[in-house]
């Protein structure tokens, strides 16, 4: 992930982290602000009747820290069932400019699964490897989160995926929101 500064207040939303995870020996710290957080547990499937949702991922870079501070989705527009999630890819492209000509970064995907610990699917890792290849970006890879039924972290699966393989990351510090 690049080392990008932007005018925005990245104090601000550093200060409401709740989930860091550490990135490896790049020495980059992923983050996860409250909202996000929020964000992501509110569409979490606690009942039968509750769909898959997910959504895109959006960040902002300071030093060597990736501060995921916002989540998109679920949409209208996205088909979604108990076990499946199709995004509406229309809209997802015009949430990334959007996003950007506001100085975030789009950094990678979420959704749920209605299991306690997620796993990735095979699936959801060839859908974040393509994603990786085919887009443009600076980046050394996306973010796949996936939502289990857990609460945060340990109903989190998060991976960082580089077009080649997915290296899954764990919780270094959770702080009160």
């Amino acid at each position: 992930m690049p080392h990008l500064r932007h005018t925005r207040d990245v104090d601000r939303i550093v200060a409401d982290r709740v989930i860091v995870f550490d990135l490896g020996a790049s020495g980059q710290r992923l983050t996860l602000a409250h909202s996000v957080v929020q964000h992501l547990e509110a569409y979490r499937q606690l009942t039968a009747r509750h769909r898959e949702a997910g959504g895109q991922l959006f960040a902002v870079f300071s030093g060597s820290d990736v501060v995921i501070s916002e989540a998109t989705g679920p949409r209208r527009s996205d088909r979604r069932t108990r076990t499946s999630y199709h995004p509406d890819r229309e809209v997802e492209q015009r949430e990334i400019r959007e996003r950007h000509s506001q100085g975030l970064h789009y950094v990678g995907d979420w959704h749920t699964h209605p299991s306690p610990t997620p796993m990735p699917s095979s699936l959801d890792y060839l859908s974040m490897r393509d994603s990786v290849r085919a887009s443009e970006h600076q980046l050394n890879g996306f973010v796949l989160i996936v939502v289990g039924t857990l609460s945060a972290p340990d109903g989190l699966h998060v991976s960082v995926n580089d077009g080649s393989r997915a290296f899954v990351v764990r919780s270094s510090q959770v702080v009160p929101g």
